[in-house]
């Protein structure tokens, strides 16, 4: 007989997604650990109460950096122990790409860990670089140049590389190569050179496209040819040490990861043959998250492991270079979201709750309501297991003839109101039914979306979680607390904008994508908080001010060896005034217009001019308020003093 704890983490999948990082403790509260099968973990709920006490308000970002740096371990492991095995003699020199999250708190947080292992940095714009050359990385670690360049990208990479750093220049377009070599030429400074390679392959997922012959990056094999040609030309051939590719995020099937880097280690080893010592292949990214812990194809989760993508890796370079007999190379990998991935969490509170079923008890019949009505009452109180599913039927046509006879003017607005609350209480009565008789079609599935309440939650869906609402990316969700009481209901979540697209209504299953989350009953004025897991890569760095929700308050925090919490840093979200700076509202004009308003309506006599200082204090308050809900009430501002 399985525990209650465990069949409910089995319904929220707790064990198949979260890598060794995540569980359920015996208060029945979300338990985080600092690595995989770490037996210290600390309790979700009592750093968000902890928090909250602290006046920290909700919606609120949680980063575990020792998650981050476990992950980068388990890469360096992987790829060490496939070395090992195959008796590679190359070396494993990683890079984390900044696009994946530029945050200067996670980039700290991965170099904290990543000196260690001599892994460095990849930039893909000149903002990125201009940040990557300032920051300490180790001495023997790379930072690698990616995206189409002009002279100043190219400009500030040489300072890199005069600066010490390891800057390798990828060249994405032939064009690109005259203004490396000129540079070189005019400073005497001998850069890396990489050049990315545009493969046959491509990956697998919503970012194959990313990949191929018609990707928008790489030189095709007579603009790489031209690329040597011009480099011995201008006596640089011996700064060409890397070639690059990438066929995808987030691949999903390890048979295209294969592929790939199949075509590029013949394309290194053919290079070697010409005379040139290339001594690099960087694969690229592409390594993918078990969203939903499957384990499949499917595109929110991977069929391989970590250490199943360095072994392959690995054992298909070193076979194509002793088929070529060549050099084995160092291998580049450029994975991002496998790494930072699940550091993050947002946890937000229910504000409220939006049910369909509004319920009967204040319905009572008169002898004057129409026959529709007084039918639809009659299915309500007569249905029963045995004829649920013909009722059910009924009330479906029932309804449409109230719509129909409200549109001619036969029914009042308060008869059709009592119409729906008997239709909606005909359908939650037959879809109580069709589960005991465990009747299964597609119109009762249908049904129970419809009957599911909507939980209102205090986040914006584009700013937190953009790629739930772009390209139905999965998160795993689930609460926090009260995991060792079984969830009663099914809910969609909503978020706070005022756009419909603001929903979360897809959900991670095993074996099928959910519709409805589990859910506790809410119940007003108690706190009940949901996490949305595994969101440290590319949302916070592609989320979008929609509404003009900012960002959200965030804590770093850090579990210790007796398995305690701290909380290293708290940092405060936007400010209402920091989003109408963004949008161009600058203080002193919004100011000034109120201030001619108020003198307007003071001239009016609409207002004293007592009443008027109190406006322009109640109005300038505001400015420095948190831009999401504060369910409370509270009138203080924020006390986080700490500031991006």
């Amino acid at each position: 007989m399985k525990s209650a704890i465990a069949e409910i983490a089995q319904t929220y999948g707790i064990e198949n997604w979260g890598a060794g990082y995540f569980s359920i403790n015996s208060q029945g509260h979300l338990a985080v650990h600092p690595s995989e099968g770490d037996p210290r973990s600390v309790d979700v709920k009592r750093i968000v109460d902890d928090l909250i006490a602290r006046r920290v308000k909700t919606p609120l970002l949680l980063r575990f950096p020792q998650i981050f740096a476990s992950q980068v371990r388990k890469m360096n492991q992987s790829f060490r122990a496939a070395m090992r095995e195959f008796e590679y003699t190359g070396e494993h020199r990683a890079v984390f790409p900044m696009k994946v999250n530029q945050r200067r708190q996670v980039i700290e947080a991965y170099l904290d860990e990543a000196k260690k292992h001599n892994y460095g940095l990849e930039v893909g714009s000149k903002a990125e670089l201009y940040a990557a050359i300032a920051l300490d990385q180790s001495p023997d670690s790379l930072l690698v140049c990616n995206g189409f360049k002009d002279d100043n990208f190219i400009d500030l990479a040489f300072v890199g590389t005069e600066l010490g750093k390891n800057v390798v220049i990828v060249v994405e377009k032939l064009n690109e190569l005259g203004r490396i070599i000129d540079r070189a030429i005019e400073t005497g400074v001998r850069p890396m050179i990489g050049m990315r390679v545009r493969l046959y392959t491509r990956g697998s997922g919503r970012w194959e496209k990313s990949g191929g012959e018609q990707s928008k990056f790489g030189l095709t094999t007579s603009e790489l040819l031209q690329a040597i040609k011009t480099l011995r030309e201008a006596g640089l051939i011996g700064c060409l040490r890397i070639l690059h590719f990438h066929i995808g995020s987030q691949i999903t099937q390890i048979k295209r990861v294969k592929a790939g880097v199949k075509e590029a280690a013949r394309v290194y080893a053919k290079i070697r043959k010409m005379g040139v010592d290339v001594d690099h292949l960087n694969v690229g990214g592409g390594a993918g998250v078990d969203y939903d812990g499957s384990k499949t194809s499917f595109e929110s989760s991977a069929n391989y492991t970590l250490q199943e993508f360095a072994n392959d890796v690995v054992y298909t370079i070193k076979g194509v270079c002793q088929e070529e007999n060549v050099a084995e190379p160092n291998i580049i990998t450029e994975s991002g979201r496998v790494l930072v991935a699940y550091h993050a969490m947002l946890i937000t509170n229910i504000i409220d709750e939006i049910e369909t079923v509004q319920g009967i008890r204040n319905i009572s019949l008169t002898d004057n309501e129409p026959q529709v009505i007084v039918e639809l009452y009659d299915l309500y109180k007569n249905m029963n297991a045995k004829n649920f599913l013909e009722y059910y039927h009924d009330a479906l046509e029932h309804k449409e003839e109230l719509f129909t006879l409200f549109d001619l003017g036969f029914v009042s607005l308060e008869e059709r109101a009592k119409g729906e609350v008997l239709f909606w209480e005909v359908c939650d009565k037959a879809n109580n039914f069709a589960k005991q008789a465990q009747y299964k079609s597609e119109e009762f599935d249908d049904l129970r979306k419809l009957l599911s309440a909507k939980y209102l939650c205090n986040f914006s869906v584009f700013r937190s979680v953009p790629d739930h609402w772009a390209i139905d990316q999965l998160f795993p969700i689930m609460p926090i607390h009260k995991l060792n009481q079984a969830p009663t209901d099914s809910a969609t979540l909503v978020d706070i904008t005022c756009d419909s697209d603001g929903v979360v209504d897809r959900f991670v299953d095993l074996h099928d994508v959910k519709e409805t989350l589990e859910v506790h009953d809410y119940r007003s004025g108690e706190p009940y908080y949901l996490a949305l897991l595994l969101i440290g890569a590319y949302q916070e760095v592609m989320g979008n001010f929609h509404n003009l929700f900012g960002t959200t308050n965030e804590a770093i925090v850090i579990i210790d060896a007796n398995g305690d919490y701290h909380l290293s840093r708290v940092i405060a979200g936007s400010q209402v005034g920091d989003m109408l700076s963004y949008a161009r509202y600058e203080r002193d004009f919004l100011e000034r217009g109120f201030r001619t308003q108020l003198d307007r309506q003071i001239k009016k006599g609409r207002l004293t001019a007592e009443g008027a200082e109190r406006l322009k204090d109640e109005y300038e308050r505001h400015y420095t308020g948190y831009t999401y809900l504060d369910p409370n009430g509270t009138r203080t501002e924020i006390q986080i003093r700490e500031r991006d």
